[in-house]
């Protein structure tokens, strides 16, 4: 008998531990890099593994494509989406399957008709739609049922405001109600609202009521934009003037509620901005001068910040992410061709260089997937 409740007790113990290790989240992520591959050595996309507690990495493989600046996940993790960014008419926007093994197969290239150099794509399992830099305009995709990328179906441009102004869309964002897609201009210095009809019957416009949902400063030229995790607040970083912009969000409508500086190198290539995933800090990306990154304080009832530290970076901090554990940020330095690992403390929100950066020729975007099994 009691070698039945010996054995009983053992078989117990590994059901218990076969389903907290089916529980327990995993430290290994997939890690996706975008990169330019005009003017260097990189072949398109890389795929690594990342360790989110030792801060480790491993090159697991990566994929051909031209000039991939900017890359999104389906919100299924089922296909990789990148522009192609071009201005000479190699232009457009590719799909990639996301295998078992997290590696980008099958890859479906759909030229943009006019737009030139997207250089911002997001999708969600109907349609893509890519932010045209130098064309000043957006396109939008149809997906096919699985993900795969199909025509261009729609095509928005803009005009300059001015005779002196020229348009350039340079992020598109959902808003946390999935009600309208956000469009930055840089050029007019505009906020764009549209309203996102995901239902669209077969040949109407999947983005319609264009209106002009905040007006930025003259000069400051309105970059990349992202949400507080309450979806009360948006949080926009001007490249060009350097301020970061704090605006409420409701039923469609912005109101600003604080402006302050963000780049202490006055270099006018502010780029990146992103929220950790507790909610409490604000990151944003400065480049030209005293290259690095801006770490806010967030007020949580407010939404307004204040200013805790200032991390420098290698050259050219185009793009950064937070792992999902929120324990390192990972910056990608174009210009010095790598990836910088900092560790960031969950306490006053500031890095620390962990010397551990990942060799990559001109990186240029960095996503993680969902946490995979070791």
């Amino acid at each position: 008998m009691k070698k039945l409740q010996t054995l009983l007790f053992l078989f117990c113990a590994l059901v218990g531990l076969h389903t907290f290790a089916q529980l327990a989240p995993s430290n290994s992520l997939t890690m996706y890099v975008g990169t330019y591959t005009e003017g260097g050595n990189s072949k398109g996309i890389y795929t690594y593994s990342f360790d989110q507690q030792q801060g480790t990495s491993a090159l697991r493989g990566s994929t051909a494509a031209a000039n991939p600046s900017f890359i999104a996940l389906a919100p299924n993790g089922k296909h990789l989406y990148a522009v192609s960014e071009y201005n000479d008419g190699r232009q457009g926007a590719y799909s990639f399957e996301v295998n078992q093994d997290k590696l980008l197969t099958q890859p479906i290239f759909q030229p943009t008709q006019a737009g030139a150099d997207p250089c911002h794509i997001i999708a969600d399992s109907k349609y893509a739609i890519t932010a045209n830099y130098t064309g000043g305009d957006i396109s939008v995709f149809l997906l096919d049922a699985v993900g795969k990328l199909q025509t261009e179906i729609q095509y928005i441009a803009f005009e300059g405001r001015t005779p002196e102004r020229v348009a350039h869309i340079h992020c598109m964002i959902p808003t946390p109600d999935e009600k309208y897609v956000l469009a930055t201009d840089l050029g007019n210095d505009r906020i764009y609202r549209f309203r996102y009809n995901q239902e669209a019957p077969q040949g109407a416009e999947v983005l319609t009521d264009q209106q002009v949902v905040y007006q930025v400063s003259d000069g400051q030229g309105p970059r990349h934009l992202t949400f507080s995790k309450d979806g009360r607040f948006a949080y926009l970083i001007n490249e060009l003037g350097g301020e970061c912009v704090v605006l409420s969000y409701h039923k469609g409508k912005m109101k600003e509620v604080q402006r302050l500086m963000a780049d202490e190198g006055q270099g006018g290539g502010s780029a990146d901005i992103h929220i950790s995933p507790d909610g409490r800090f604000l990151y944003t990306s400065h480049r030209l001068k005293k290259d690095g990154i801006s770490i806010f304080a967030i007020d949580p009832k407010r939404g307004t910040l204040k200013k805790v530290g200032y991390q420098l970076t290698g050259i050219h901090p185009r793009n950064f992410a937070i792992t999902p554990n929120g324990k390192y940020v990972l910056v990608a330095c174009r210009d010095d061709n790598k990836i910088q690992v900092f560790q960031r403390n969950a306490t006053t929100g500031t890095l620390t260089d962990t010397s551990q950066s990942i060799s990559v020729d001109k990186p240029t975007c960095i996503i993680f997937t969902e946490i995979i099994d070791n």
